[in-house]
């Protein structure tokens, strides 16, 4: 059953979004402990970060809001297509105009990246609407900007120049 009351819900949507953004951060903070030679907390940090994951995926689907992979891709699409439109193009002039330059370079690299998925998303749902798998081998991520390539990663980033050799693979 998905809850229905208009308060439960807003306290669900903000719990969604506060494990969500605890997830995450524990995964940055275990990949910090790494790097500085702390692979037991390190391995703290992942164990707590699939906690807070568990925790989201459960409020996700209480607020009713996994559907059938069609659907899911969709909202995706969505969600990508907001960040390119909307989003990231606000955030970057903002950072630009006050000269942050970190801010302008994470939201440049944000942008670059969502207009690659939302592309993606679009495709695989073309698919999946039919009932059909895509096909890719593999997909590359560059882990400084977030780059996506299927099948094939470039020599270095188009996006932050990164080598081909630092893509994550995801087979």
């Amino acid at each position: 059953m998905v809850v229905k009351r208009e308060m439960t819900r807003k306290f669900l949507e903000d719990a969604f979004a506060g494990e969500s953004m605890a997830h995450m951060r524990y995964l940055i903070f275990a990949e910090q402990a790494e790097r500085e030679g702390l692979h037991n907390i390190a391995k703290l940090f992942r164990a707590i970060a699939h906690a807070e994951f568990v925790h989201a995926k459960n409020h996700f689907i209480a607020l009713g809001k996994l559907g059938k992979t069609p659907e899911n891709l969709q909202m995706g699409i969505e969600g990508e297509t907001f960040e390119v439109e909307e989003m990231y193009p606000v955030y970057k002039n903002s950072a630009e105009f006050q000269e942050e330059k970190d801010a302008v370079r994470t939201t440049h690299y944000a942008l670059e990246a969502e207009k690659i998925h939302a592309e993606l998303y679009k495709k695989a749902k073309e698919k999946a609407e039919k009932g059909e798998d895509i096909e890719i081998k593999r997909v590359y991520i560059c882990p400084v900007c977030g780059y996506t390539a299927v099948d094939e990663a470039p020599e270095y980033c188009p996006v932050c120049g990164a080598p081909r050799d630092k893509f994550v693979v995801f087979e």
